[in-house]
């Protein structure tokens, strides 16, 4: 080809457009010029390209100041309020330490392959999760969207959640903590203990009554609770504050975000283990019970916190690669990210059992003395005989050994009239025995033990800021799914999608911060997600392996890590983690339909919970959830198979050096008869569609060029012709 062919060259604002055919035939390897241009191709779906390594150009899309940054990014996502107060629960419910052993096998198997594919599709091509299902097939488009929804849905929730923990710690600077003692009610004859608070404990009052003032039933709504109205306000303002100006403004947030609540975990461990009592939780907590491994409900709960701990299927995952170079190394990334999510687990666990044994040791403790104190009554009366009791026994100083071996010798002296005596078995393994999740751990059996710290304000203070945190590295994760595929998809102005997301979300939020809000909050927890995601993830597979080609995306892979990834990740996407989504699928929806929907309401009279099923338009709206969740992949599946919609641009896309921006309006070529492709001009072209190469190797041409970005470089024209093979991804 000539290298001094005529070109005619058009200037606005810096920027320099060239012909296709000039702009083509310019392969001296040695113009420097050309080496530091971006070739960019600007149509109305996809209008950045990558940049070369060593470009001095900067590139549209946003990017990571560094590494840490980003993989703090990912590591708050997927740390969450989850690792606290879900896995605990489920150690302790599914054989203790044994149940590290199912949920190691699942994230090998579903967890850290599906974590790879997401960070793999999101960094390569470099768009949200709408861009990126559109791109690998239009017709698939609708998994992005439902990605959106599902995030928007959680999202709402969520914050609920950081605004009760911010109310917390606000209430936290005070000695006594308020929720230390049950509040008194004087009247004009008497002062006495608020019978609520004294049927139940004074950390479960102040939760139920002080925080949310919670309704009796879902149909009570009450009316908005003003204190958590402005907490759930003050989250979001967080929220919009930190993300309005995107990875820009939110990545520097994550160093303390991300960081932080390892500072409190480790401060709580060393706190926890100088506790009388820690190690009996600890040494609970680890009891492997075997032969619970064996129950199929163990291994399903296990894939469910392995699938939700990584954040699959949201799209933050893939938004937050999306700002990579092509070049990372996100095998890499999905390794560390997956092991640090389960060793956050482990240590909360610890943290979570050491502070529960010394809940149980003082909660054993009382029953001891107030038992002791029943058996002296009942000396005095004579219901009980003094040669019993061994000689050693010292009622005003008995310890836990000394009331169980007592315990033991009227249980079997007094038989057939023991239940009368009205006598209780102090076991630590009692109280550790009881399951505590969710709300219930985080807000009353913790605060509860936090009140016989010393220095209790300080631990307070210290644990719902790090509850804060941890929410508000997920939230980053969750809204980030929810913008990025939309402005790049729409070309909305980040700052006010965001303004108006987080606007739109406290309003609709308002219905968890009603009197009643704790139930919807259950309610979306149980029917907004769990389904949904799964579906979504399933479709994500699919995607890959089946329609885009698991061959080729291995070979996509090579290409953008520089080697080979195992084999193993080959056999797990195409047939192992398919099948395994679609079983847990199938467990799902049959754990949902034997578990009666419901909710737990407390009744203030009796100061407990009590069981109510949904009423019937509970159950639509439970129903509901789970269907618009799902409902964009249908749609645009049959929006895109019957061409309801025209896509097409009509236009081809400008081919441009890039100098700051790029030029959207259309290029004329003076002085050049002739067209590259068809015969020709520019504006009469067809823009290429997903799925078609743009990059042609010349006839003759003796290597293949490959430029720095993994893209084709000097000698690949651009073309768009039956012929050609889909693209790479």
């Amino acid at each position: 080809m000539p290298k001094n062919s005529k070109v005619v060259k058009r200037e606005l604002d810096d920027e320099v457009i060239e012909s296709v055919k000039d702009l083509l035939s310019n392969e001296d390897s040695s113009d420097d010029a050309f080496k530091k241009s971006e070739l960019i191709v600007d149509d109305q779906e996809e209008k950045d390209a990558d940049v070369e390594e060593g470009s001095d150009v900067e590139d549209e899309r946003p990017a990571w100041n560094s590494k840490l940054q980003y993989i703090l990014a990912q590591v708050g996502f997927s740390v969450g309020l989850g690792n606290v107060w879900r896995f605990p629960y489920l150690c302790q419910k599914n054989g203790g330490g044994a149940y590290l052993v199912p949920y190691l096998v699942l994230l090998l198997i579903i967890g850290i392959p599906l974590f790879f594919l997401e960070l793999a599709v999101g960094q390569r091509i470099r768009r949200g999760s709408i861009g990126v299902w559109n791109y690998i097939s239009p017709k698939l488009g609708g998994i992005g969207f439902a990605s959106c929804v599902v995030c928007f849905f959680v999202a709402l929730y969520y914050n609920v959640i950081i605004g009760w923990s911010l109310f917390y710690f606000s209430q936290s600077f005070q000695h006594p903590l308020p929720w230390d003692q049950c509040p008194l009610v004087k009247n004009t004859s008497h002062t006495f203990v608020e019978p609520e608070c004294e049927k139940s404990s004074a950390t479960t009052y102040y939760w139920y009554r002080e925080a949310l003032n919670i309704s009796s039933s879902l149909s009570e709504s009450g009316g908005l609770n003003w204190k958590m109205t402005v907490c759930l306000l003050a989250a979001w303002v967080m929220v919009c504050l930190a993300m309005i100006k995107g990875i820009q403004s939110s990545g520097k947030i994550m160093y303390f975000s991300s960081l932080f609540p390892y500072v409190v975990l480790l401060c709580f461990l060393i706190r926890g283990l100088l506790l009388n009592g820690s190690v009996d939780g600890i040494r609970h907590m680890f009891t492997p019970k075997l032969e619970i491994m064996l129950e199929p409900k163990v291994w399903r709960e296990a894939a469910t916190q392995v699938f939700f701990a990584l954040g699959l299927g949201f799209g933050g995952v893939i938004a937050f690669s999306s700002y990579n170079k092509r070049d990372n190394n996100c095998h890499f990334d999905a390794v560390l990210v997956s092991f640090i999510n389960f060793f956050t687990s482990v240590l909360a666990t610890l943290v979570v059992f050491a502070v529960l044994g010394f809940k149980a040791n003082i909660i054993n403790e009382k029953c001891v003395i107030q038992n002791s104190e029943k058996i002296l009554k009942l000396l005095k009366i004579g219901n009980l005989s003094q040669d019993m009791i061994p000689h050693h026994i010292n009622f005003s100083s008995i310890t836990a050994e000394d009331y169980n071996l007592v315990y033991d010798i009227i249980r079997k002296v007094k038989e057939e009239e023991f239940d009368s005596l009205g006598l209780t078995s102090c076991q630590i393994e009692d109280e550790l025995n009881k399951a505590v999740q969710g709300t219930g751990l985080a807000f009353i059996a913790f605060t509860e033990a936090m009140t016989h710290f010393p220095a209790s304000p300080f631990w307070s203070v210290m644990f719902f800021l790090m509850l804060v945190n941890l929410g508000l590295g997920s939230m980053f994760g969750t809204i980030e799914g929810i913008i990025t595929p939309i402005v790049d998809t729409f070309k909305i102005r980040k700052e006010i999608l965001t303004v108006i997301c987080c606007l739109v979300a406290f309003f609709i939020g308002l219905v968890f911060v009603q009197r009643s809000g704790n139930y919807f909050v259950t309610m979306f927890d149980d029917y907004s997600a769990t389904l949904p995601l799964l579906i979504v993830v399933i479709l994500e597979n699919i995607a890959v392996t089946r329609i885009y080609g698991i061959d080729k995306f291995m070979e996509d892979l090579k290409d953008m890590l520089g080697f080979s990834p195992s084999q193993y990740y080959y056999y797990i996407w195409k047939y192992v983690s398919p099948l395994v989504l679609l079983c847990l699928l199938v467990a799902s929806v049959v754990q949902m339909g034997l578990s009666p929907p419901g909710y737990s309401a407390w009744i203030e009279d009796t100061a407990t919970e009590e069981f109510h099923s949904y009423p019937t338009w509970g159950m639509i709206v439970c129903i509901s959830l789970m269907v618009l969740a799902i409902l964009p992949v249908p749609i645009v599946f049959v929006v895109r198979r019957c061409n309801l919609i025209d896509d097409s641009s009509g236009s081809l896309a400008s081919v441009s050096y890039k100098r700051g921006r790029i030029i959207k309006e259309p290029v004329n070529l003076e002085g050049d008869n002739t067209s590259l492709i068809h015969g020709k001009s520019p504006s009469e072209v067809p823009s290429p569609n997903f799925g078609k190469n743009i990059y042609r190797k010349q006839t003759g041409s003796p290597t293949l060029d490959t430029a720095p970005n993994g893209r084709y470089g000097i000698g690949y024209l651009m073309a768009d012709m039956p012929d050609m093979p889909e693209s790479d991804l």
